[in-house]
């Protein structure tokens, strides 16, 4: 019961205090699951991102239920799913039920301007730290620089078209490396 608490208030405070979105919570998930909690450690923590990327919803969410899953089944995906969801719900109920004019008022309006320059700092830390940790060999940053290519120059292209020839490529090159390992036993 204690580990299902944890689970709950840990994704609890980080979704009630992360303003942003799912990435911008992905340092401060890091942080509490990889550093304070040690449930997973920063390869564990990657995959798991790598993973939730690709599901359905929301990044946050999803981490946050695979997460619980690893470390309670499924009393720990219904605790991380509970923490990770009520925050933002109680806080738009609040929004929705006292707060109707919220943004018309000035207050609110130059407090979140205030957010957005750290939200963004957020988001590129999470990209600064993943890039270096996945980039760590010459095929991924060749990979890496021809999706980025792709995406920025190729109009109309979707990226889910780069995300799945990523995808495929890979599982290829993959693999034809343990193609010839196999071959030598």
């Amino acid at each position: 019961m204690r580990l299902l608490w944890q689970i709950f208030s840990s994704f609890f405070k980080i979704g009630a205090f992360t303003i942003g979105g799912g990435y911008a919570m992905l340092p401060v998930m890091q942080r509490d699951v990889v550093d304070r909690l040690g449930w997973l450690d920063e390869q564990e923590f990657m995959e798991t991102i790598a993973v939730t990327q690709s599901a359905p919803g929301a990044i946050a969410v999803n981490t946050a239920i695979l997460i619980g899953k690893q470390m309670a089944g499924l009393p720990g995906v219904i605790a991380g799913c509970l923490g990770a969801v009520l925050p933002s719900f109680l806080i738009i109920l609040s929004i929705a039920v006292f707060f109707q004019n919220i943004l018309s008022w000035s207050p609110a309006i130059n407090f979140f301007a205030g957010v957005r320059p750290a939200v963004v700092a957020l988001i590129a830390h999470v990209a600064w730290k993943m890039g270096r940790k996945l980039i760590g060999n010459i095929y991924s940053l060749l990979l890496f620089l021809i999706s980025l290519a792709l995406i920025l120059f190729v109009p109309g292209l979707h990226p889910i078209w780069v995300i799945f020839g990523s995808g495929i490529v890979t599982a290829i090159w993959a693999t034809a490396q343990k193609q010839p390992k196999e071959e030598a036993k």
